[in-house]
């Protein structure tokens, strides 16, 4: 599957524009890494333990993303795009979207 964030594909012809696709997941935050955030947040540094909640998350996003674009014929997306949000306190919702086209 091919994902560019622009609106066509270089060398390749858009033959059918297929529509909106998305995937997303809503994660929580760890004890673990609250502890760890926590002590960050008085030193200063980098939290690891978020950076690989959020990489993990980016990951499914992407991954459902792509199932919803397969499943309706898609070969490609174009106009991908990635948001975050805050769902309630200690949760946080990814959703990569865009739109699912067959090129040649």
């Amino acid at each position: 599957m091919m994902i560019v964030t622009t609106n066509d594909v270089a060398n390749h012809e858009i033959l059918e524009v297929i529509g909106y696709v998305k995937g997303s997941t809503v994660r929580t935050k760890h004890v673990g890494r609250d502890i760890t955030a926590s002590l960050k947040g008085i030193v200063g540094g980098e939290i690891r333990g978020y950076n690989e909640m959020m990489e993990e998350a980016r990951k499914i996003a992407i991954g459902r993303m792509v199932e919803d674009a397969e499943s309706k014929g898609a070969n490609a997306i174009i106009g991908f795009r990635m948001q975050t949000s805050t769902v309630m306190q200690q949760a946080a919702e990814i959703i990569a979207y865009g739109t699912a086209v067959k090129i040649s």
